[in-house]
């Protein structure tokens, strides 16, 4: 595996630009973690991520925050905390820019995020409440909204102790956006549409994690409503991500929480994320029970090329690529290494990540690495 990658860093003689965005320990944080990048229309980027206050764990007291590139990722601005709920957490940030209202031609930011007032194990036992949030900006992410809760919409919850209106006999625990950024259809009869892939528990904890499954949520009216995909079958299909490809279509890509095959399962839809027409694991794309990301990045020939992100050594969250595909998903030929670590006292290295276009020939790509302490952001030439 190491030698492979050499191989290929040095036959494709790849440079990128590297910086750190977020690093332990700085801006009043101790650990960084679950990253997310959109582009603006005005060609800025702007970079989310956890602030986790005190230490690594994923309940307890998290800030969502921000920061923002006017360079193409070469130099970010000063933290900037967005939401912080005092010793709760506030997490999963999934943003995605409307580019299609016509009332606000410099796009509108969406911010989906969720908060969680107990572990996730707690939640898995009806212990605790995840509830999903919104937030947007008008102004290209200087200013917000007030937060809009808007759960019911979105979620399953049957807590009536923690909210009366919590009663959903589907009984929803633990849930979350994405984690990574959200995306708009662009063209086709859905465009227009927001889509934010999630995942969520039912029931009792199961000890083999097929208590969860993926599903995804969606507006087609700029946040008035939203509505609820169907849940993907395979058991143990969890943190998702989703694109848009051609006709109407589109593809997400989700981790196997149960770990029993390690590779990435893929998910097609034909109706805009109300249904799944398949779902299968994808051999080509091996995973260590990891987060990925997605992204439409262009055509060829008629077809939606995408880039694919994620940890592909399946044993540790290590060796982070980029994969392209020119068939929509069903092949992924074209292997791009972005960093890895030869050394198992530094494992795990890579793990979170999240892809954004920068032009029609270069990556940015956002992400975890050196056991979570740095949070990095490099540009990458595709082709």
């Amino acid at each position: 595996m190491i030698s492979f990658f050499i191989i290929l860093l040095l036959s494709q003689g790849i440079k990128a630009q590297e910086t750190l965005v977020f690093e332990a320990g700085k801006e009043g944080h101790a650990i960084y973690r679950i990253p997310a990048i959109i582009s603006l229309p005005n060609g800025e980027l702007l970079a989310f991520a956890e602030g986790r206050v005190n230490g690594s764990d994923d309940f307890g007291d998290v800030n969502l925050v921000m920061k923002r590139s006017l360079d193409g990722g070469y130099t970010w601005s000063p933290l900037q905390t967005l939401i912080d709920y005092d010793s709760l957490q506030a997490g999963n940030p999934a943003p995605v820019v409307d580019r299609l209202n016509p009332n606000y031609p410099e796009g509108v930011i969406f911010l989906f995020y969720n908060t969680g007032n107990n572990h996730e194990y707690d939640v898995r036992m009806n212990r605790g409440v995840r509830e999903v949030w919104m937030i947007k900006s008008f102004d290209l992410g200087r200013t917000w909204t007030e937060p809009e809760n808007i759960t019911q919409q979105v979620h399953k919850p049957n807590n009536p102790d923690f909210n009366p209106f919590y009663k959903n006999p589907e009984d929803w625990r633990h849930y979350a956006n994405t984690p990574g950024h959200a995306f708009q259809f662009q063209s086709g009869p859905h465009k227009g549409r927001i889509f934010v892939a999630a995942n969520h528990s039912t029931g009792n904890p199961k000890e083999d994690w097929s208590d969860y499954q993926a599903h995804g949520f969606f507006t087609d009216d700029g946040g008035k409503s939203f509505g609820i995909s169907e849940s993907v079958e395979i058991p143990g299909s969890n943190e998702s991500i989703a694109a848009e490809l051609s006709n109407g279509r589109m593809i997400m890509s989700i981790r196997n929480q149960k770990g029993d095959i390690r590779q990435r399962i893929l998910a097609y839809s034909s109706d805009g994320g109300k249904s799944w027409v398949e779902a299968y694991f994808e051999e080509e794309l091996p995973d260590p029970v990891c987060q990925g990301s997605i992204l439409d990045i262009g055509e060829k020939e008629g077809k939606t090329i995408l880039a694919h992100s994620n940890a592909a050594d399946p044993l540790e969250r290590n060796y982070l690529t980029i994969k392209i595909s020119y068939d929509e998903g069903k092949t992924w030929d074209h292997i791009i290494p972005i960093d890895f670590s030869t050394d198992p006292k530094k494992l795990p290295w890579t793990a979170y990540s999240d892809l954004v276009k920068l032009d029609d020939n270069t990556l940015g790509i956002l992400y975890e690495r050196d056991k979570y302490r740095q949070i990095i952001f490099k540009n990458i030439k595709w082709r």
